[in-house]
């Protein structure tokens, strides 16, 4: 009986192109927005926890102020990084980091970019990895030499293809000479060129660039943690050192923030998700709007087919058989629905996403649970047309012109 309903369910779609369109546009439209808000949303999580990460694993970052936009509060010193390394349990790396932003020039070619001032040990803890030549050393930086490692950007931009390792480039009044180059990283989640940097050893950064050896100009303080170690634990530590060195009472606020990177991960994932899910159900609402574009349609071909229907009964069909009819054509439609909007969907992601920064992930979870709701809104909103034709009385039925 099924296979009978469902022959004569896609003859009648196949007798109305046209009419079978415009009922299931709704639906199309309804799969389509709910599945290309939901993969984008993901695809963008992704794409901000890849970012994050790029930055660094189990990474503590101490800033001055609270949040993450400029602030009046002091700066740090390397005085407070010694101390935090020396009094703080469960640190494996630390390192202060200045920066500035200068104009770098090689021969003919000249770039706006970031310089930043650090440890060695800033480079294991941002995961970096070398291309070519080598990182700086400690000897270097207790002597404040003028060596720099540069970014795959800024080698694209100054050297134009030349191999840059033992050439110097100027920043403001210094010339540094670059001794490495570091792996693509990319962009961080917020959209930001990590490779568009030149990383110098913090001596160097305060004695030749911005000219303060001894005062405190120290923007942050970056720190991972021993594999395993609680990190709740190495944050209160830093929080109640650097309120003792801050001088702060009891009563006052911190003028500083000890931030995990996995936390900053984890909200923004949250946030999100949030708005995903929001633009998802509004997406959705378009579904209802299919689901009633459906009715309507069925309604219309109860009446059309009122004829068809008591000749059907009169020669023994049941009120179930009729109704299980109508309501085949009605889920029918629906899928047919669902199907074209995973379709739309798909081709959307796929020219959305690198728009959208965001990398392209189809999940057939979503894919799935779509088809299946298009399937229950063709049932629901096909029960009161298959209900109504199944109570139809054969003999006005046959009456009816």
């Amino acid at each position: 009986m099924f296979w009978n309903a469902l022959i004569i369910a896609l003859r009648e779609i196949r007798r109305n192109l046209l009419r079978a369109f415009l009922t299931v546009i709704g639906v199309v439209i309804g799969v389509a927005a709910v599945i290309t808000m939901v993969t984008l949303g993901n695809g963008a999580t992704e794409a901000m926890k890849e970012g994050i990460s790029k930055l660094g694993n189990n990474l503590l970052t101490v800033r001055p102020g609270q949040g993450w936009g400029p602030s009046a509060s002091p700066l740090f010193s390397r005085t407070d990084v010694e101390m935090i390394r020396q009094q703080v349990p469960g640190i494996k790396h630390i390192t202060p980091l200045s920066n500035t932003t200068v104009q770098a020039i090689y021969q003919e070619q000249a770039r706006q970019t970031d310089v930043q001032g650090v440890y060695p040990e800033y480079f294991p803890i941002s995961n970096w990895k070398i291309s070519s030549g080598r990182f700086f050393d400690i000897s270097e930086l207790n002597t404040g030499e003028p060596v720099a490692v540069i970014g795959e950007t800024i080698k694209k931009e100054l050297f134009m293809g030349e191999d840059p390792i033992g050439k110097r480039i100027r920043l403001l009044n210094t010339a540094v000479t670059v001794i490495g180059v570091t792996e693509v990283k990319g962009l961080a989640g917020w959209g930001d060129d990590l490779d568009d940097n030149i990383i110098i050893p913090i001596t160097t950064l305060q004695s030749r660039l911005n000219g303060q050896m001894f005062k405190q100009n120290v923007n942050q303080i970056m720190i991972s943690t021993i594999d395993g170690y609680p990190t709740d634990g190495v944050m209160t530590d830093i929080a109640a050192l650097m309120r003792e060195r801050r001088n702060l009472a009891r009563t006052v606020q911190d003028n500083f923030s000890v931030t995990d990177s996995r936390q900053v991960a984890e909200v923004m994932s949250s946030s999100i998700k949030i708005m995903t899910s929001l633009l998802g159900a509004v997406a959705g609402a378009s579904l209802l709007v299919g689901g009633i574009g459906i009715m309507n349609i069925m309604l219309v071909s109860v009446t059309e087919r009122t004829r068809e229907i008591g000749i059907r009964m009169s020669i023994g069909a049941r009120a179930r058989e009729v109704m299980a009819q109508f309501l085949v054509e009605a889920v029918t439609l629906s899928c047919v629905g669902g199907l074209a909007g995973i379709g739309l969907a798909y081709v959307a992601c796929y020219f959305l996403a690198p728009m959208s920064g965001a990398p392209f992930h189809f999940d057939p979870k979503i894919n799935i649970i779509a088809f299946v709701f298009s399937a229950v809104i063709g049932i629901v909103f096909g029960f009161m047309p298959a209900s109504r034709a199944a109570k139809l009385d054969p003999i006005e039925a046959l009456r009816h012109e």
